[in-house]
């Protein structure tokens, strides 16, 4: 089993998670902050990952401590339950619309992080539960430099923040499916290393 467990303390969080890459699909998750609660809950149901997050954060000060550190965790724990990346499909991509807004997500998993993702050109407004756009990137840049893979996430339409969000989060979670699969048996890599 692709598994990986990763504790992260902080003067400002918490964090404990499991990462599961072959199932079974669920886990508990409470982090203190119902809006990250929902978008981790759809990472396990479209990525069909085991994932189970127990996190505590300064949430009197904000919420970008909280989703950051999760991303991180989520980061580390993808790298490790990867191991050398053999007979993993590496790359994946997936479209998620939501009534109005279409999010297109791709990643490889190229051990190369690097993060295209712009908030700042999108037309998003409000928040969810506290959430928006510029939570989702932070939480990217920590899944991003800890889990060592590039990933690009592009809003094709789509204005209100819980619809941009939550499209993004199911968007990043098939592309996650597709990419950790294994369909081979050697490295996805002419180098011979990821």
């Amino acid at each position: 089993m692709r598994e990986a467990l990763v504790e992260r303390a902080t003067a400002e969080t918490w964090v404990r998670l499991r990462l599961g890459l072959d199932g079974p699909i669920g886990g508990k998750v409470a982090t203190g902050l119902p809006f990250l609660d929902h978008m981790l809950l759809q990472l396990q149901r479209h990525g069909r990952f085991l994932l189970e997050v127990e996190a505590k954060g300064d949430l009197e000060v904000d919420v970008h401590h909280l989703v950051e550190d999760v991303g991180i965790a989520l980061g580390m724990a993808l790298k490790e339950a990867l191991g050398e990346g053999k007979g993993i499909e590496r790359y994946g991509e997936a479209f998620a619309p939501m009534d109005e807004t279409l999010v297109l997500c791709v990643v490889d998993l190229s051990g190369r992080p690097h993060l295209e993702y712009r908030p700042e050109e999108w037309p998003v407004v409000g928040a969810a539960g506290g959430v928006n756009h510029y939570h989702l990137r932070e939480f990217l840049r920590g899944l991003v430099n800890h889990g060592r893979l590039t990933l690009h996430l592009r809003l094709l339409s789509g204005r209100e923040a819980h619809h941009v969000v939550e499209a993004g989060f199911k968007a990043l979670a098939r592309a996650l499916h597709r990419a950790t699969r294994l369909t081979g048996e050697g490295l996805p890599s002419t180098k011979g290393v990821l």
